[in-house]
């Protein structure tokens, strides 16, 4: 659907102040960057910082931390399958290490692993691919650009968009192993933007203070996935993948090692049990729970079961209390509602304006605080624009950039969202987008060390499934880097496990049937079984098809 005629009349406003918005920027004349001060009095108007959004949990190795009821739901569940009818003593597969999940966390893994002579099992969800990787668009950091920037400027910089929360030793991993997955990755043959004379392309990034995002064009999370993917499968002697096959409980042994998982073949609908000597988590983020009701970014397989099931077999959780809303999500066209607008827009130089043509925040601030000034304008300030169904957002002046950089520059540099709105007659060269924060990521998630390590002997985990990488926010570019770094961490550290000799003992659920009896006891789960698995979007009459909160299956 084009902008209808009262969108257009609003997008007037937009373009009587754009010339003099140009004119600033070209003289490097800025919105100031907001005190520290500042931005805590902003972050008030944030989601996170609604008291009424969460609550403590009531069982688990985390009992008494308060984070949202959307993933409290899920941890004050029960099992989605009865221990005593899985049968562990005839596994329908038998392997070294176990990936759960097929995004790039997973996928970097199961490639280091195999690379050690591993033989690896890659089960994941939906397709292999199908991820939150495949939809980040705006780059990877990495200080590649020797004098002009370190380790040590990218470390500040996320430790201070985490609000110095982050666990100093993920970050000083994330930030030194930075570099070297940008060359793993080049190895492995992903087109990144570059230069003429072949030098790698650069820009800046919310709450960067050098150049240092690395990008292919607005398409960089699905370029990595398609060459890593591409790689694992040339391993195929020794990476098996199994699709629409996801994981509903962890194995463990006599002795509380990790030994394997219980999955779910959706097609058949019928439970099976993969043991495995060592397994890597890598199942993603929560963004299909749509925490405080908001729209999401995230792929439909984005339910958060991989913390479900760490967290039942003994694993804290942290950071869960905090969770990312990108600031500039589409909302109109409806049809589009919550698809990502790549932070690289704003850092080509397109402003964020209100109702009145105005600018009101800096586009470089933090995503947490780009967010807030967002909805304070929006919800506490009146001064956003309404849709045509009554919600509203902001412009993001996506022609200021033609006017900074020349014409054909939005549609060269952005070809993914340029050909998207073209599908709904609306030309971005041209007109502004209309936007409003969007769920995004998951800042938390299970307890870690920078080995990958947990304080599970053989459980490993990589990607937005782990907590305190990114602290209380997590900037642009690091989580395309997050799971490359710690995918291949992972995938190592499970094959040097391996490698130290595993003693494999008799397989076990209870742990599982321990914590069914903590929920049974705090009386909380009001029947509710977890890990979700499919998004609870279905009419009442068809959901119990689904494997949604009630639905348990068949054990056949």
């Amino acid at each position: 659907m084009p902008y209808t005629p009262e969108l257009k009349e609003l997008i007037k406003a937009v373009e009587r102040t754009r010339p003099e918005r140009v004119e600033r920027k070209r003289r490097g004349e800025e919105i100031p960057f907001l005190s520290l001060d500042e931005r805590k009095e902003r972050l008030k108007f944030h989601p996170d910082f609604k008291e009424e959004g969460r609550r403590p949990l009531q069982v688990g190795p985390s009992k008494g931390y308060a984070i949202a009821h959307e993933i409290a739901d899920l941890l004050e569940a029960g099992s989605r399958v009865d221990p005593d009818r899985i049968d562990l003593s005839a596994p329908a597969y038998t392997t070294d290490v176990l990936v759960i999940g097929g995004g790039g966390a997973g996928t970097s893994a199961a490639i280091l692993a195999a690379e050690r002579g591993a033989n690896v099992i890659l089960a994941t969800k939906l397709r292999h691919g199908d991820a939150n990787t495949m939809m980040a668009e705006g780059g990877i950091q990495a200080a590649t650009k020797g004098h002009k920037d370190s380790p040590y400027f990218h470390y500040l910089d996320v430790m201070g968009g985490g609000h110095f929360t982050n666990v100093p030793e993920l970050v000083e991993t994330l930030v030194t192993q930075a570099p070297d997955a940008i060359r793993w990755l080049e190895h492995q043959g992903v087109n990144f933007t570059k230069q003429a004379d072949g030098t790698l392309e650069t820009i800046h990034g919310g709450g960067t203070s050098r150049k240092r995002m690395h990008y292919a064009a607005d398409i960089t999370g699905a370029e990595i996935m398609r060459t890593i993917r591409d790689e694992a499968r040339n391993h195929a002697d020794r990476i098996s993948v199994l699709e629409f096959s996801p994981a509903v409980e962890l194995v463990l042994d006599e002795s509380g090692h990790c030994a394997g998982a219980v999955l779910y073949n959706m097609e058949t609908e019928e439970y099976f049990v993969i043991r495995a000597k060592a397994v890597i988590m890598a199942t993603g983020g929560c963004g299909r729970l749509h925490i405080q009701g908001f729209m999401t970014t995230n792929h439909y397989g984005a339910t958060a079961d991989g913390i479900v099931l760490g967290y039942r077999a003994g694993v804290p959780v942290a950071f869960l209390h905090t969770v990312q809303y990108h600031p500039t999500g589409i909302v109109f066209p409806e049809q589009a509602e919550g698809i990502l607008i790549t932070e690289k827009f704003r850092g080509a130089g397109a402003n964020l304006v209100n109702v009145e043509g105005n600018q009101f925040v800096n586009e470089r601030e933090p995503r947490d605080v780009e967010a807030a000034s967002i909805i304070k304008e929006c919800v506490h300030e009146g001064k956003g624009v309404p849709t045509p169904t009554g919600r509203l957002g902001i412009w993001l002046d996506s022609p200021m950039i033609e006017q900074l950089a020349g014409e054909g520059t939005v549609k060269r540099e952005f070809p993914g969202k340029y050909i998207l709105y073209k599908r709904f007659d609306i030309d971005i060269s041209k007109e502004p987008m209309l936007i409003y924060p969007t769920l995004h990521y998951q800042n938390g998630g299970l307890e870690f060390r920078p080995s990958g390590e947990t304080c599970v002997p053989g459980l490993f985990i990589a990607g937005e499934v782990a907590g305190g990488i990114h602290g209380a926010n997590r900037l642009m570019g690091n989580s395309l880097l997050d799971i490359i770094v710690f995918g291949r961490i992972a995938g190592t550290s499970a094959a040097d496990y391996l490698a130290a000799g595993v003693s494999e003992g008799k397989l076990s659920l209870d742990h599982v049937r321990a914590y069914n009896a903590e929920v049974d006891a705090a009386g909380v789960s009001d029947g509710r079984v977890a890990p979700a698995i499919i998004p609870n979007y279905t009419d009442p009459a068809v959901r119990e098809r689904q494997l949604t909160a009630h639905y348990v299956g068949n054990v056949r």
